[in-house]
C-alpha cells in the first residue's frame, strides 16, 4: 500500500511538468456527479495541442507511460521505468521511489527472483535503445529494441509481461518512424500478454489500449481509435475512480476521436468533464488544463459556438494573468486569441483595447522588428478598419482618423515581415536557424503577414475611395497596385519551403480581391502590372492545388 501512494505522489508531480505564436486560433460540476464511460451515457457539464505525460500506472507492476503527441512510449517494469523518450527523466531513485532492482537480480511478481545474463542483457539492451532513440538513431535503436524482446522471452518467458513491455517499446519506435505495418502486431502482441497475465480489466492492458488507440488516432483510423479509447476508459473508471487523472486522460483524448468522428456534443462532454476533473484537483491552472481548453476553444470556434469559445479563452486568460502575469508571451498569446474571438462576436471596442495592450507587451519584450509585433500590428489594424468602416456614414472625421491609425499599422506590418523575410533570403532559407535568430517558421508566417497586410492595406483605399475623401483617381488605382504587390511578392517565394497551403491560401485571397477589383475598374490595361485573364487563370490553379488540403481540413 505504501508502495503505491509513494508511485501516485510521484506520477502525479511528474505528469504536469510543463511546457506559438497565436495567429488563427487557439462552471464544474459538483464533485459527487460521475461520469461514465459509455458513449450513451456521457453527461454534459459546464466549464469554461499534446504534450506532457498521458499514462501513468500505478502498482509496482510492468506498466507503460505514453509522451504525446508526435512523442513516444515509455515502458517500464516494476518501479524502474525505462523510457522511450525523455532526455530530462531521472533514475526512480531520483523520483521519490525506492529502486529495490539491481543488475542481474530483479524480482518478479510471484516473488521469485530471476538473476541470469539473459535479464541482464535485457536491462542493457533496452536502456541503450532508448538512448539512441533520444539521439534520434532510429535504425541503431530498432536493432537493440528487437535484441532486448529476445532477451526478454529467453529471460522471463515468451508470455512474461517483461516480453510485452518490450513490444511496446518497439511499436513506439515502428510508429515514430512510420513504419504502421509493423507496429500494429506489436501493440497487439503486447495488449494479448498483458490480457493474459493479469486479465482483461487489469490497468496494464487499459493503459497498452490507451497507446494503441494514440496508434490508430496518428493514421486517422478513428473508429478503431474510438473503440481502443473507449475500452481503456472503463477500465480506468473500475479501477482508478471516476475522479482519477488518469481516468480523464483517456476521456480527454476519447473526446477528441470522438470530435474527428463528428459526435460533437459527447466530445464536449468528455472534454468538459477532463478539464473539471484536473480542477478539482488542484491541476485547474497547470499547463495540461490550459491546453485542453485552449482545445475545447478551437471546437468552438469551429463550430461556431463563438460566445462559448469567448467564455473559455476569458478563463484561460484569466488563469494566464493570475500565474504568469503579462510579462509573458503566454499570456499575451492568450490575449490575442481572445481578442480574435470578440472581433468575430462584434465586440471591437474590447478587442481593440486587449490588441493594444498586447502591442504594448510585446514591444517591450521583443525586439522591435520581430515578427510577433508586425503580426499584432496587422490584428489590430483590421480591428481599427472595421471600426472606421462602421464610421463612414455617420462621422466621417473619425472614420477618416482611423483609416490614418490603420494605414500606419499596416505599413509598419510590412515593413517587418518584408524584413525577416529579407533577412531569411540573404542567409538561405533551408536553414533552420538564421544569423538574425529568424528560423524557417518565422519566414513562412512573415509571407503570409506581408500577403495578409497587402490585402488589408488594398481593402483600406477602397474603403477610403468610397468615402469620396481621397484625391487619388477614382479608378482606384492606389488600391490595385496595392494589391498588385501581393503577386511580387508570392513570385519571389514560389516553388520555395515557403510555398505552403497556409500561404497559398492567402495569395488566392489577394488575388480574388484585386481580380474583383480590375473587373469594375476602368484602370488603362497598359499601367497594369498583371492582366485580368492572367490572374484568373493564376486563381483556377491554386483553387486547384488547394482542393485537397481544404478537404482535409474539414
Amino acid at each position: 500500500m505504501y508502495t503505491r501512494q509513494a508511485a501516485s505522489k510521484w506520477l502525479n508531480r511528474l505528469i504536469f511538468r510543463s511546457t506559438v505564436f497565436h495567429r488563427t486560433f487557439e462552471s464544474p460540476t459538483s464533485p459527487n456527479v460521475s461520469i461514465l464511460p459509455s458513449r450513451c451515457n456521457v453527461k454534459s457539464s459546464s466549464c469554461n495541442n499534446s504534450n506532457g505525460f498521458h499514462d501513468r500506472y500505478l502498482n509496482g507492476f510492468p506498466w507503460v507511460l505514453l509522451f504525446g503527441p508526435a512523442a513516444a512510449i515509455i515502458l517500464g517494469i516494476n518501479s524502474n521505468p525505462v523510457l522511450a523518450k525523455d532526455a530530462s527523466f531521472k533514475p526512480s531513485s531520483e523520483n521519490g521511489i525506492e529502486d529495490s532492482d539491481t543488475i542481474g537480480l530483479r524480482k518478479v511478481e510471484d516473488g521469485s527472483v530471476i538473476s541470469n545474463l539473459h535479464t541482464s542483457k535485457w536491462r542493457v539492451f533496452t536502456d541503450t535503445a532508448r538512448d539512441l532513440f533520444l539521439q534520434g538513431r532510429l535504425e541503431e535503436a530498432e536493432k537493440y529494441f528487437i535484441t532486448a524482446i529476445q532477451e526478454a522471452k529467453e529471460g522471463f518467458g515468451e508470455r512474461d509481461p517483461h516480453v510485452a513491455s518490450a513490444f511496446n517499446n518497439l511499436a513506439e519506435l515502428y510508429r515514430v518512424m512510420k513504419t504502421f505495418d509493423k507496429a500494429e502486431p506489436m501493440y497487439l502482441e503486447a495488449i494479448d500478454i498483458l490480457e493474459e497475465s493479469y486479465g482483461i480489466e487489469d490497468i496494464r492492458v487499459a493503459s497498452a489500449l490507451h497507446n494503441l488507440g494514440q496508434f490508430y488516432l496518428v493514421q486517422r483510423k478513428l473508429k478503431e481509435s474510438c473503440n481502443c479509447y473507449e475500452r481503456a476508459l472503463k477500465i480506468k473508471g473500475r479501477v482508478l475512480g471516476y475522479g482519477h487523472v488518469d481516468y480523464a486522460e483517456t476521456m480527454y483524448h476519447f473526446g477528441t476521436v470522438l470530435y474527428l468522428l463528428g459526435e460533437e456534443k459527447d466530445s464536449v462532454a468528455l472534454i468538459q468533464d477532463s478539464i473539471r476533473i484536473l480542477e478539482e484537483g488542484g491541476l485547474g491552472e497547470s499547463i495540461l488544463c490550459i491546453r485542453r481548453l485552449r482545445y475545447l476553444a478551437k471546437m468552438h470556434m469551429k463550430s461556431n459556438n463563438l460566445l462559448e469559445a469567448e467564455n473559455v479563452q476569458r478563463k484561460i486568460l484569466h488563469i494566464m494573468e493570475l500565474s504568469k502575469g503579462w510579462n509573458s508571451l503566454e499570456t499575451i498569446n492568450s490575449a490575442d486569441g481572445l481578442a480574435s474571438t470578440l472581433y468575430a462576436n462584434g465586440w471591437l471596442k474590447e478587442a481593440q483595447e486587449l490588441l493594444e495592450r498586447c502591442l504594448d507587451a510585446r514591444k517591450s519584450l521583443l525586439p522591435e522588428d520581430h515578427i510577433q509585433i508586425g503580426a499584432n500590428m496587422l490584428h489590430l489594424a483590421r480591428v481599427v478598419l472595421l471600426c472606421s468602416n462602421k464610421l463612414k456614414a455617420t462621422d466621417t472625421s473619425k472614420a477618416v482618423m482611423g483609416i490614418d491609425k490603420a494605414r500606419e499599422l499596416l505599413n509598419n506590418s510590412i515593413r517587418i515581415s518584408r524584413g525577416v523575410l529579407n533577412k531569411i533570403s540573404k542567409h538561405g532559407e533551408k536553414k533552420k536557424v538564421h544569423k538574425d535568430g529568424e528560423t524557417e517558421k518565422d519566414g513562412r508566417t512573415a509571407l503570409i503577414i506581408l500577403l495578409q497586410s497587402l490585402d488589408s492595406l488594398g481593402h483600406l483605399e477602397i474603403i477610403l475611395q468610397e468615402m469620396q475623401v481621397s484625391k487619388k483617381d477614382p479608378s482606384l488605382v492606389e488600391a490595385e497596385n496595392v494589391l498588385s504587390e501581393c503577386f511580387s511578392a508570392y513570385q519571389k517565394f514560389k516553388g520555395s519551403t515557403f510555398d505552403t497551403p497556409e500561404v497559398k491560401a492567402e495569395y488566392c485571397t489577394c488575388l480574388k480581391r484585386l481580380s474583383s477589383l480590375i473587373s469594375d475598374a476602368e484602370t488603362s490595361k497598359k499601367t497594369r502590372r498583371v492582366s485580368l485573364q492572367d490572374l484568373q487563370d493564376e486563381i483556377s490553379r491554386l483553387e486547384v492545388e488547394l482542393s485537397p488540403y481544404r478537404k482535409q481540413k474539414i
